[in-house]
């Protein structure tokens, strides 16, 4: 898979050190605040931020620029940053499933990802709390915990457990993905909400989900996990086939079995407005 136009075998592995280095040093920030507390704000009605999201991206960040100071960044809470004109950009998701963990809930994730001349390369996504830590390099596998992982071999759409999430402004508008929630639901063996777009990615790759899909996505939701998915085996694409954008809005990600059985559905529910 990867060719010359990539960095180099040694190069890859220095930065997926240093993307493990930044997501362990969030999840120890994000460990420390479920202990001492954090503050909250609101970006908009449903929209939240914490403290602990803002020390957490502070720590990834300057991990990252101590190591590769020349290299930019997109991250969730502070936007563009780093070099200009770089080959390399850190895209960095702090925590995702805020709203998880100012309620208590336990599932939420640090994600990390590493884009070259636009091609994603790299990808990790800690569970601080699971102590659970997917990786992944292009042409170099998949992993959690150092473990090799694989998508699911399930071929069926009525035997899958599927997944999917909702945007923060789902009062707002009528693509809330309330339509295509309600025909998974009748087609699937189940389906889940679980509030990580990162670790969601990761269960596909690891076979624990066989797909997931979503109308409203930014890149720090997407960029670690579609790493880990596609090094798994597994398959990305937006609502059509052969078509994704890290910077579009729409992803399906299976473990490529139900692919396109997923993508009928939701054509399917489009086709009937």
């Amino acid at each position: 898979m990867p060719s010359m136009c990539f960095p180099s075998l040694l190069e890859r592995s220095i930065f997926l050190k240093t993307a493990i280095r930044a997501a362990e040093a969030a999840g120890t920030v994000l460990n420390d605040h479920v202990r001492s507390g954090f503050r909250i704000e609101y970006k908009a009605a449903i929209n939240l931020v914490t403290d602990a999201d803002r020390r957490a991206e502070d720590h990834i960040v300057q991990t990252i620029l101590a190591a590769h100071p020349s290299h930019r960044i997109l991250a969730e809470e502070r936007g563009q940053g780093g070099g200009t004109d770089s080959r390399y950009q850190w895209i960095i998701d702090p925590l995702d499933g805020t709203t998880n963990f100012a309620h208590g809930f336990p599932f939420y994730s640090v994600s990390i990802g590493l884009e070259y001349d636009g091609e994603c390369i790299l990808g990790v996504v800690l569970d601080p709390v699971r102590h659970e830590l997917f990786t992944a390099a292009i042409g170099q596998g998949a992993y959690m915990n150092g473990k090799p992982i694989h998508v699911s071999g399930i071929e069926t759409l009525d035997k899958s457990l599927l997944v999917t999430g909702f945007a923060y402004d789902i009062r707002e508008t009528a693509n809330n993905n309330l339509d295509h929630f309600s025909r998974m639901s009748l087609r699937a063996q189940g389906v889940r909400r679980t509030g990580s777009a990162a670790l969601d990615l990761s269960y596909v790759a690891s076979g624990r989900f066989d797909g997931y899909w979503e109308v409203t996505l930014s890149p720090w939701d997407m960029a670690g996990g579609i790493v880990i998915l596609r090094e798994a085996g597994g398959l990305v694409s937006g609502f059509t086939k052969g078509e994704f954008s890290l910077y579009g809005k729409e992803l399906v990600a299976t473990n490529g079995h139900i692919h396109d059985q997923l993508l009928d559905t939701l054509h399917q529910r489009s086709a009937g407005r």
